[in-house]
């Protein structure tokens, strides 16, 4: 039987260098210590913030410190947290980290509304009388747009006290789904047992024995059924907690609450749904062009991940898919190259699997640390393609931090999946062009297509389900595990066509996704995949100064609102264009498929 190693019985070489942001606990206490004491001092600001200008320039630089530090702080254990969800010590450090971080919110919500009481033109004095107020200019015009949601300074308050209680959904959610839920073991194709995990569940999709993929997918998603009551409850806790905040700050719905953090139009999230649902049929096609190619009777859910070109065996070593996705980066130049070869060397990535590591992958850091990549590495495609998007995740943040100061180094939900879909898009088109065995390049034209079916159809779907949700609970509409599994049952018929046997067990799937925790985030994967295949379009074809734009915007972070920063470099997604000249490209592609099968 193939059990999930333990953390210690993995290389160190194989670890991200997490020491390299606390050496040890104690100067984590430090730094914990440090921020009860800059609270302190923010306190004294209270009443006198508009004082003068001086003192607005002090309170900001201050209010950095205190985020910057506190960034290390809660990023550190939450990391430690996520090398193994079992392990105490590094719970309770990220618990109190997290209740550090609201205590922040609830003495700094004096903030806003005393900035609030001057005037655009009151502002643009302050700014003449002090210079280095002009380093918080989108800053401040960014509140000042957001003025109408913006409560009294005891509202605030009261809001940033609850902020422990409303992380409990996706904290409760975490626990169950990583450290307490536990799968069935199964035989694999040589009849030898196998538990089935997170990290291999994908493999098992991909596997060509029939037989394995059924019982990995029945046997996965009838434990999310045994305890479907406790994941509804969870998830409805968060739905209305979403609605509590849009409602608190005069939004007209969640939605348009959770898009106007970052100035977006409800039309953009509109637009996605219509131009994808007027470009099912392409799907429907592609689907029957699996069955076909597969040689099945009829197709299942567990069919669609196995690759539709039979024997070709991807085992893909790690040291192997580095340096293969180095090559495919290659179009970026050398500036892009250097850093990311730098990131692979120098304990960037926590690579392979242990057990209670989290089971996502994910690229974080803080502005003062490495940007850091956890990974769950299997020796598949799909894997190789995990450390290309997860290294665009951190590329972007490197040259983000290395060129804005504090305020502006991070980058919205909203841009982040470009940088990640422009790296995979420039890998799948070097395998394809430097591939000479037919059946090699079906296997890699496979993949890319999977990559719109996954990150454009299957991502808007979760949108549509999110959006739905939200809006039903909005109308006063009770939401239980079966209508979860209704609502989510009827989407994936209407996505897949009838080609697809609609499984029983795929009207579960909604209870493992972790993003319907992150507040209408989802939709920003095909957006940003649309923006991504036109951003590597220009690259690819060597268009002058692409390369240069592109480059640009990894290191704009958030000095502008996203939309403008896509719109420099070359891409307008107030538009339909990006999404629907991809799926174009995606039924051209589905074309090529069947010519070749």
């Amino acid at each position: 039987m193939s059990k999930v190693k333990l953390r210690d019985e993995i290389d160190s070489n194989f670890k991200w260098d997490i020491e390299s942001m606390y050496k040890n606990d104690e100067d984590w206490e430090k730094d914990f210590k440090k921020v009860k004491s800059l609270i302190g001092e923010l306190k004294l600001f209270k009443g006198n913030v508009i004082k003068n200008p001086d003192n607005l320039l002090g309170l900001l630089r201050l209010k950095d410190e205190i985020s910057r530090t506190v960034s290390n702080v809660y990023t550190f254990a939450k990391m430690k947290q996520d090398e193994d969800t079992n392990n105490a010590k590094y719970q309770e450090f990220t618990d109190r980290a997290t209740t550090l971080m609201v205590n922040i919110g609830e003495v700094s919500s004096f903030i806003v509304p005393e900035i609030l009481e001057l005037n655009k033109e009151d502002i643009l004095l302050f700014k003449k009388k002090n210079p280095g107020l002009n380093e918080y200019s989108h800053y401040l015009d960014e509140i000042f747009r957001q003025k109408e949601h913006i409560l009294s300074e005891k509202e605030e308050a009261i809001i940033a006290g609850v902020g422990d209680i409303a992380n409990g959904p996706e904290n409760t959610f975490s626990m169950l789904n990583n450290a307490d839920l536990e799968f069935p073991v199964i035989k694999d194709e040589n009849g030898e047992e196998i538990q089935i995990t997170h990290g291999r569940f994908i493999p098992l999709m991909e596997n060509k024995d029939r037989r394995v993929r059924e019982d990995a997918f029945k046997a996965l998603y009838e434990t999310y059924g045994n305890y479907k009551n406790t994941f509804a409850s969870i998830l409805n806790t968060n739905i209305k907690k979403n609605i509590f905040y849009s409602k608190v700050r005069r939004y007209n719905s969640s939605l348009n609450a959770a898009l106007d953090e970052d100035n977006i139009s409800v039309k953009v999230y509109d637009n996605l749904l219509e131009s994808v649902n007027d470009n099912l049929d392409k799907m429907h096609k592609y689907i029957e062009i699996r069955k076909r190619a597969l040689d099945l009777g009829d197709i299942h859910f567990y069919d669609l991940y196995t690759p539709i070109v039979k024997e070709i065996d991807m085992d893909i070593e790690y040291e192997e898919a580095k340096e293969i996705v180095l090559k495919g980066l290659s179009p970026l130049k050398r500036e892009y190259l250097e850093i990311a070869k730098k990131g692979f060397d120098s304990g960037w990535i926590d690579v392979y699997e242990n057990k209670g590591k989290r089971s996502v992958a994910y690229s974080w850091g803080t502005y003062d640390s490495k940007p850091f990549i956890l990974l769950n590495y299997q020796n598949t495609l799909d894997n190789m393609f995990t450390i290309a998007h997860e290294m665009g995740h951190s590329m972007h943040s490197y040259f983000s931090k290395n060129n804005q100061p504090y305020i502006y180094s991070g980058y919205s939900i909203f841009v982040a999946e470009v940088a990640s879909t422009v790296n995979e898009a420039l890998l799948i088109n070097y395998m394809l062009e430097n591939e000479v065995d037919p059946r090699k390049k079906l296997y890699f034209l496979n993949h890319f297509l999977e990559q719109f079916r996954g990150t454009i159809y299957r991502q808007t779907m979760f949108a549509e389900f999110e959006k739905i949700i939200h809006e039903k609970t909005e109308k006063g509409e009770s939401l239980t595990a079966e209508a979860f599994s209704n609502i989510y049952k009827n989407l994936n018929r209407k996505y897949y066509g009838e080609e697809i046997v609609i499984d029983e067990e795929i009207a579960m799937e909604w209870a493992r996704i972790p993003h319907f925790y992150y507040n209408f985030y989802v939709y920003q994967y095909a957006t940003g995949f649309s923006a991504a295949v036109y951003l590597s379009q220009k690259i690819l074809n060597n268009e002058e100064g692409a390369v240069e734009k592109y480059l640009e915007f990894l290191k704009s972070g958030s000095s502008d609102y996203p939309i403008e920063v896509l719109k420099k470099a070359g891409v307008d997604m107030t538009t339909k264009k990006p999404v629907d000249d991809a799926l174009k490209l995606f039924g051209e592609l589905v074309d090529k498929m069947e010519r070749l099968i």
